[in-house]
């Protein structure tokens, strides 16, 4: 079946005024999520985060089309993953992205499970295919309470071993409710810079700096780094962009899309510290008091583009302000990600 993506004329004259022109012609999108729905379990809708609500599954196909219709005349590839929770089936979901990988010529990450050896975790990384692993907090053991959740607790020192001896990759989506900033992340993420420097650690969503307000001292601290990559994948916030650009320069910064889930029209905005997403209304399942959803009616809600071109846009914008050039584009948007992933599988050809 097709994906059922429409392109309105303001989508279209959105990616020619402003995206068309400041794109490469070769893209890497270093974050996307490739998963179908048999993999999941089935979930109560009430509960699910806005961002579980966007697409049920998001099959290569469908990855595929969305590249085709919203980046006309671009060439682009998917390093993918899958997009599973503890109680999915994760082997499925795993076996999935490394056929889809082998079959379409996709660069793949495993998802990891904490309690897997060393052993266990290299061997499946080599037996997939993969480049390395993307890990994530609902990993962490059930009794820690979610604010309370360090990276050690999904990322543990004998996968970063693991990792470090063969230089993969991890892609990393940090804990805790004060995201970049929180002292703890910042203290964890400079201890894997320093003794797992073979690790090409990628930080989403520039840490989850979502808001200027997330972001603290936290480039102060990071800025002294030498590995640590960032992606600005589900990432909207120019003047965090901005942040990032100055405190690590452009050669570590990655494109990400977070796709299925920023092909979703919306424009964030920030109040108080806190992101809100706006949305059409009656176009997703907005739940009444949700903190990050507020749906808009008529000429303004017209003007939503897609959640990916508002992300591009972004970037494009703190990009000018820090007087990026046209070579440091192409190595955001390509050039930093081919180098990466040859690290790893010297034939990688894009």
């Amino acid at each position: 079946m097709a994906l059922n993506i429409e392109v309105k004329p303001y989508d279209t004259e959105f990616y020619k005024n402003y995206l068309e022109g400041f794109l490469p012609d070769k893209i890497i999108d270093v974050h996307t999520h490739m998963y179908l729905s048999c993999f999941k379990k089935k979930r109560d809708p009430a509960k699910a985060s806005w961002a579980g609500r966007i697409a049920e599954e998001n099959p290569a196909e469908d990855l595929i089309e969305t590249y085709e219709k919203l980046f006309p005349g671009k060439k682009v590839l998917p390093v993918t993953f899958s997009s599973v929770g503890p109680n999915d089936d994760i082997e499925a979901a795993n076996e999935y992205v490394s056929q889809c990988s082998r079959k379409f010529n996709f660069p793949s990450l495993m998802y990891a499970v904490p309690e897997w050896p060393a052993e266990e975790l290299e061997r499946r990384v080599i037996a997939g295919g993969f480049l390395g692993c993307k890990v994530y907090l609902s990993f962490a053991k059930k009794y820690i309470p979610v604010d309370e959740i360090r990276i050690f607790d999904f990322l543990p020192h004998h996968h970063l071993e693991v990792l470090n001896k063969h230089g993969w990759i991890c892609m990393l989506h940090i804990p805790r409710s004060k995201r970049l900033r929180d002292p703890v992340n910042l203290a964890q993420l400079m201890e894997i810079e320093e003794r797992y420097p073979n690790v090409k650690l990628i930080v989403a969503h520039v840490g989850r700096a979502y808001c200027v307000e997330d972001v603290g001292n936290a480039f102060e601290i990071l800025g002294k780094t030498e590995h640590m990559l960032f992606d600005i994948s589900a990432n909207t916030n120019s003047e965090v962009f901005r942040q990032l650009i100055e405190a690590i320069g452009p050669k570590r910064i990655l494109f990400g899309s977070d796709l299925p889930i920023f092909r979703m029209r919306a424009r964030r905005i920030c109040e108080n510290g806190v992101y809100v997403n706006l949305v059409p209304k009656g176009l997703y399942r907005v739940i009444e008091g949700e903190p990050h959803m507020r749906e808009l009616e008529g000429a303004e809600a017209e003007r939503i583009t897609f959640f990916l071109y508002e992300e591009i846009d972004a970037f494009r914008r703190a990009a000018c302000t820090t007087g990026l050039g046209k070579s440091d584009i192409e190595d955001i948007f390509c050039g930093n990600a081919v180098r990466l992933i040859k690290e790893i599988n010297r034939e990688f050809e894009f």
